[in-house]
C-alpha cells in the first residue's frame, strides 16, 4: 500500500498505525502520531487502520543533552 508518511511517499505493509511504527523501527512510547490530520491517541493505533493515499506524521521524541 502507497502512503505519505513525513511527507514523502511509503509503500508500506502496515494495517493499522501501530504496524506503521514498528515496521519503521520506532519506539510506540516515544511517537505522537497524526493520521490525516487527526491526532491518534497511543490507546487507538493498533484499531486505527490505514487506507491507500493516507497521510501520516510520525513524530518520534528523542531524549538526551
Amino acid at each position: 500500500m502507497q502512503l505519505i508518511v513525513n511527507g514523502e511517499p511509503c509503500q508500506t505493509q502496515a494495517v493499522f498505525v501501530l504496524d506503521l511504527i514498528l515496521e519503521r523501527g520506532l519506539v510506540p512510547e516515544r511517537v505522537a502520531v497524526v493520521h490525516n490530520d487527526a491526532i491518534v491517541p497511543a490507546t487507538a493505533r493498533a484499531q486505527t487502520r490505514l487506507v491507500e493515499g493516507d497521510r501520516v506524521e510520525l513524530l518520534a521524541f528523542a531524549a538526551g543533552g
